[in-house]
């Protein structure tokens, strides 16, 4: 899958700095990028074959969990295009804040 919005990502970790997990959150997101980089997703099924703990919130949203649920990402995948966007990545607090099947890129 070709995974838009990397940047996201990187900006997330780096707004970490100082905090005792930074660390632990880059691993996590790094390995979720390389597995999301290299699957060959065709519908939501083989997403949560990937990664057993996923939420399925619409056809083509999905909410992942990151390091151990500390924090969550969102994002719409384009099965048939295999894109995957990066729709949103922050802590569970924030996200239980937001409209997950609605909330889209910022920047």
């Amino acid at each position: 899958m070709r995974v838009i919005c990397r940047r996201t990502l990187r900006d997330y970790v780096e707004s970490l700095a100082g905090q005792r997990d930074q660390g632990a959150v880059k691993a996590a997101l790094d390995a979720w990028f390389h597995e999301a980089s290299r699957a060959d997703w065709g519908n939501t099924a083989d997403i949560r074959t990937s990664f057993a703990t996923a939420s399925i919130i619409a056809a083509d949203r999905v909410v992942f969990n990151v390091k151990g649920n500390d924090h969550r990402l969102i994002v719409a995948v384009d099965f048939h295009r295999r894109i995957v966007w990066v729709k949103w990545l922050g802590s569970h607090r924030d996200y239980d804040r937001i409209d997950a099947r609605s909330i889209e890129h910022d920047g």
